[in-house]
């Protein structure tokens, strides 16, 4: 065998890739298209920011993987580069779902370090952000990216609450909200108490999913920017367009491009066949699955767990195995069982149970195995 590699495989310091970042999950691409609408009307409410004055507070809404965190982080960024008298804050409320970590999140925005971490009051973490707001006379905007997550925990009314009625309190300080949720079952407004309907008048920006002809040409420019020329071709991508758009969302395309050319590159190949889109699919399709099971306390991931091995058996049994396990109540279970019926994570259906009454049957919403295997 001579020095070269055989025509058409990779020798082992090749790579199909020309920048593997582009697929990932935290990648703000440069040029953001089929957006444009939404864009504007995110602009426009921040306009009176870049004036000085309070913005007007946005509710943005739609499904995963429609461009709304990318929206905004292009538009912070954007506020940024234009002016230094607004500072942009993105809080992410799976991360951060409560009134107190969304504000240790806005102080460590605000000051560059993170509070004291043997704890402060609430009183005074919000005081200090608020002090500083007034004192640098700057505008605060604020955007709660899935804010479904705050609802779950039944934190999002205080923390919208304590935000838009900050000027109250310290005069001077002025907020702007963006509420971003991607749960479309919840209905913000409706969900928060009276108390903040009362002070909260906000705009809506709604990202619907993107069509067939729209994600073929977001992923081709992914592909130009993230592969080497000629690794992907044209039916490929159609391919890998339409599974995208069964899903619904964007983020599964983009995770199917980076395992397809991580499958091509196991084989040495310098093209990315159908068939690797095909075995990469079985992972890609459960991207929304893994990203609610990474936010899960031990706790709500114990009961998922049991729900899993009891799939379609009785509710009764759930709860006495997870009270077996964790020596909780039925009030915790029955808190974590709206969570995950929240999340898409399992069905929580009330049913009429023979001479019993009503009894809840849970199921899970995706097949059990692949719930099994990612909680391990």
């Amino acid at each position: 065998m001579g020095d070269d590699p055989e025509e058409g495989m990779l020798s082992w310091d090749e790579s199909v890739f020309r920048d593997e970042h582009v697929f990932e999950i935290d990648y703000v691409p440069e040029t953001f298209k089929h957006r444009e609408g939404q864009t504007q009307s995110l602009t426009y409410a921040l306009r009176p920011a870049v004036r000085g004055s309070r913005p007007l507070n946005v509710v943005v809404r739609g499904p995963p993987g429609t461009g709304k965190t990318t929206a905004i982080q292009k538009l912070f960024d954007e506020v940024g580069a234009q002016t230094s008298e607004v500072r942009t804050i993105r809080v992410n409320c799976q991360v951060n779902a409560t009134r107190y970590s969304v504000f240790s999140r806005l102080f460590e925005g605000t000051f560059d370090y993170e509070p004291p971490s043997s704890g402060i009051s609430f009183k005074k973490l919000f005081g200090q952000i608020a002090e500083k707001l007034v004192e640098e006379d700057r505008v605060l905007v604020v955007a709660l990216d899935d804010i479904n997550y705050l609802f779950y925990e039944n934190e999002a009314s205080d923390t919208l609450y304590s935000l838009l009625r900050a000027h109250e309190e310290y005069p001077g300080a002025k907020i702007g909200v963006i509420v971003v949720s991607s749960d479309p079952a919840l209905d913000v407004i409706d969900e928060l108490d009276s108390r903040v309907q009362s002070v909260f008048r906000p705009e809506d920006v709604y990202f619907p999913v993107y069509d067939q002809p729209e994600i073929v040409d977001i992923l081709e420019e992914r592909i130009t920017r993230g592969f080497h020329e000629g690794v992907i071709g044209r039916g490929t991508l159609e391919y890998v367009a339409e599974l995208t758009a069964e899903s619904g969302d964007l983020r599964v395309g983009i995770d199917l491009l980076r395992r397809a050319g991580l499958n091509a590159e196991m084989r040495a190949s310098r093209t990315v066949e159908r068939q690797d889109v095909e075995d990469a699919y079985e992972k890609s399709k459960y991207i929304n699955l893994s990203r609610s099971l990474s936010g899960l306390t031990d706790t709500e991931r114990t009961l998922l767990e049991v729900i899993a091995e009891y799939d379609g058996e009785r509710a009764g049994d759930v709860y006495e195995a997870f009270h077996d396990r964790t020596e909780l109540g039925y009030t915790r279970y029955s808190e974590i069982v709206n969570k995950l019926d929240q999340l898409g994570l399992i069905d929580a259906d009330y049913a009429d149970v023979d001479g019993r009454g009503r009894s809840r049957s849970l199921s899970l919403s995706y097949e059990k195995e692949a719930v099994l295997d990612r909680l391990e």
